[in-house]
Order: structure tokens, then sequence, then C-alpha cells
């Protein structure tokens, strides 16, 4: 029974200069409940032989590694070595420095979210992006949500509910997270109306389809696969007569939606939100995540009669915007209106338009010094072959650099990832032929890398 006298009461250490900085740092109550979870395991530890004083001196500082565990979020930043740019596991786009600049501002103060400084009346928070959005793509009027899937849901609920919408089934695509077109619509209670086949649909297969239960037509841009060889698919703008001449709505889901051509900066060519806008549909919808490079929201711009009826919607309350995506969205559609230097500006832009002679020269430069931060493996430089992501341009890829690790054992890449990911700042690779595979796209200055390896 000795051992046990060793350890010390809770009042006891809670008193102490040890209990009082611990306290300081993380609060009574979540030390109080750490030590008596730590004097349990120290209790029974005791009991199967162990050394009462020796429980007696781990105690504080295993109570205080698991204080700090428990107070490090999993949300941290890291470092995003993968090749994939926009990474929907790694959140996207990296927002502008404006546009996390109006986010801090948007949090720290309140504003007039909802509220006409003019009249003194209430306002509408889509009011504050409504504007640019129609500058920057010739639509008549626009509304904002929470992401381009509820941009589609609720659409599809406003003008399809209980009624026939069409797709052909080429574009019955299947989005992150096995969240699938047919599901959505299911959800929306539109009834779908499958016309062609996977690989053709003719303009014919849609008039076919259309009866006065038709609510409308749904273009689907297949942005995150490709189908090719034996292919047809109707353009948007014959659609966009289609389903003028029936009177229905035509939706064109853009997906990642763009609002510039990406080919100004040696990428290949999406559509563009105002062509899209410039072709007839009614309606697009698109992210703002992806390759605009904002924060998550859903944009639907179009008609204003049909953006009216949107808005009417009781589900727009349920998947509307909060005060600091507004913010940030807005700081980032404003650099649009300069298109002379978004590539500078915007960090989804500048890591998609980055020189590959650039990355291989930074690659150069770091591979030594990584190399002596990590002795036990060999560190070269490679190639790599970089994607846009979250299901932007899938089967493209740009030319990238980045460095090339490897160890003894089958196992080393698999070793080196896990410690890599365990870091303060973790640092996420791709294994490739039996290597961990670094590519620094985004890598913005090398002692980004080099001070999360030394920790």
């Amino acid at each position: 029974m000795a051992g046990f006298r060793a350890l010390p009461s809770v009042d006891q250490f809670l008193l102490s200069p040890m209990g009082q900085t611990l306290i300081d740092g993380h609060g009574r109550a979540a030390v109080t409940a750490g030590l008596r979870a730590r004097l349990d395991a120290a209790r029974a530890a005791i009991r199967d032989g162990a050394d009462g004083d020796a429980e007696a001196a781990r105690l504080p500082h295993l109570l205080a590694a698991d204080l700090a565990a428990a107070a490090q979020s999993n949300l941290r930043p890291m470092l995003n070595l993968t090749g994939t740019v926009l990474h929907t596991n790694l959140g996207r786009a990296i927002l502008a420095d404006e546009a996390i600049a109006a986010a801090s501002a948007a949090m720290a103060a309140p504003l007039a979210l909802e509220f006409d400084l003019d009249s003194g009346g209430r306002g509408q928070r889509d009011d504050h992006l409504r504007g640019i959005l129609c500058e920057l793509t010739g639509a008549e009027d626009a509304t904002i949500v929470n992401n381009n899937a509820a941009a589609v849901l609720i659409a599809l609920n406003t003008f399809g509910q209980g009624r026939q919408a069409i797709v052909s089934r080429g574009e019955l695509i299947e989005i992150g997270g096995a969240f699938r077109m047919p599901d959505i619509m299911a959800r929306a209670g539109a009834h779908l109306v499958e016309v062609g086949t996977t690989n053709r649909t003719h303009p014919c297969d849609y008039q076919d389809a259309i009866t006065p239960d038709t609510g409308l037509i749904l273009k689907v841009h297949t942005s995150n696969y490709r189908i090719e060889g034996f292919t047809a698919e109707v353009p948007a703008p014959h659609l966009a007569q289609i389903a003028r001449k029936a009177g229905v709505v035509l939706l064109n889901d853009l997906g990642a939606g763009s609002l510039v051509d990406l080919a100004a900066w040696g990428l290949r060519r999406e559509p563009t939100v105002a062509e899209a806008v410039a072709e007839g549909a009614d309606l697009i919808t698109f992210s703002g995540d992806k390759l605009l490079g904002g924060p998550q929201a859903g944009f639907i711009v179009g008609r204003r009669d049909l953006i009216a009826q949107i808005n009417k919607n009781p589900l727009k309350r349920a998947v509307r915007l909060d005060k600091i995506r507004i913010a940030a969205l807005e700081a980032t559609l404003r650099l649009y209106r300069d298109p002379d230097r978004l590539a500078e500006r915007l960090p989804t832009l500048r890591y998609l338009s980055r020189p590959q002679a650039d990355i291989a020269a930074q690659a150069a430069r770091l591979a030594p010094q990584v190399g002596a931060l990590l002795p036990d493996y060999t560190v070269t430089t490679t190639d790599c072959a970089s994607q846009i992501g979250s299901g932007a341009l899938p089967t493209d890829t740009i030319p990238s650099a980045g460095l090339r690790i490897t160890g003894a054992g089958g196992d080393a890449p698999d070793r080196l990832a896990a410690r890599l990911r365990a870091l303060p700042r973790p640092v996420i690779g791709h294994i490739r032929d039996g290597a961990l595979i670094l590519d620094l796209r985004c890598l913005d200055q090398d002692e980004d890398l080099l001070r999360a390896l030394s920790a």
C-alpha cells in the first residue's frame, strides 16, 4: 500500500506549481478530469507491481502531454505537397490575402449583413454579391447558397418538385463522397427522366421526352470524367432553344465553374460562366471554392424571374451563407476586376500557372537540405505531374517537380508518410513507385517545408 501513498491527491496536485501552470494553460475543469484519469491509470499500474514513486514522478509529464494533445486541433495548418492543387480533403482553395482580411474583419465586428444603411431598414445578404456576380457573368440576377450541391438541389426543387427533370444518361454524374446526381434529384422531389445513351445523346432525345409534366431540362458539365471516342451531346445553345420552345427551364450545372478563360495561363479551356449565360441557359450553377478560388459556396445566376422564385423557396434559408464567407467571397470576386494581376493575387491561379522550371529550381535547392533533415532516407529531385483536383479537368495534368524520398525496407514510404503526418505542421505527399513524392507546386516558401521537418 505504500506505493499508493506516493501519488498526490487531486487537491494537492492542483495547488502545486505544476498544477497551477497547467490550470493557467488549460483550465481547472480539464486539468482535474485529466488528473483523475492519470491517477486511476497510475493506481492500476501499481496494483500490477509498478513502483509508486516512479508513477508519481511520471504523472505530471504524462498529464501535461495529455492536455497538450487534447488542446491541439486536427484542423491545424499543413503543407499540401500531394500534387493536387484543389484537394477536397485538404480544404480545396487557399484564400487570397484580401479574402482573409475581409473574413477576419467580418468576424471581429458587427456589419451590415442584412441592414440597409441608406434606408435604415432590413436588407438582403445576397445584395453584397449580386451586383458583382452579374457584372462578371453577364447574368440578369444571382443568388448564393452554401455549396454547389445545394445550388443544384434548390434549383431542382423550385422548378422540378413533383415534375419531370430531363437529363442525358451521359451526365448522371457522381461527385465526391458518393453523392450522385440522381439521388440529389430525388431529394429535390423531381422525377428523373433519362434520355440518350451513356455516350451519345441527340436533340430528338430531349424533344421526344418533353411532356406537359416536364419542369426543367438539366445539363451537367462532366467536369470529373471524360467520355471519348464515339460520342455526341447536344450543345448548350441548341438545348436552350429546345427548352425555350417547350417553355421549360434549362438548368446548366457547370460544377467547378471558371470566371476566366484558363487558356490564358496555359491550361486547357473550361467553359466560363459568362459563356454559359450567353449560350442561353436560364440558370447556371457553379462552385466558389474550386476554380474560382474562394471559400465554399454555390452560385446560381440567370433570369431575374427565376432567381426570385428560388429566393422564395423555404430551402433558401437552410442553405444560405454566413457573414464570414460572404465577406471573403466579395473580396475574392473583386480580384476578377483586375485580370492582369489575378494570377499574382489569387493563390489557386498562382499555383496552377506556376512554371515547371521554377518548381524544379526549388526542388534542387531543397533536396540536400531535406536530405540532411531525413538522414535515414535518400532524397533526390524528380519530375511530377500535378492535378487541378476537385473534379476540374480530371484527365489533364500540369508538369511539375518535387522530391523523391526512398529508404530501406518496402514499408519505408509508408513509415515516412506517417511520420510526416504526425508533425506539428503535417506534410502530406503521395506514394508512387516505392517512394514518397513531395510535389512542390503548392509550396510557397522553402522555409515552410524546412521548418515543418525540423519540428
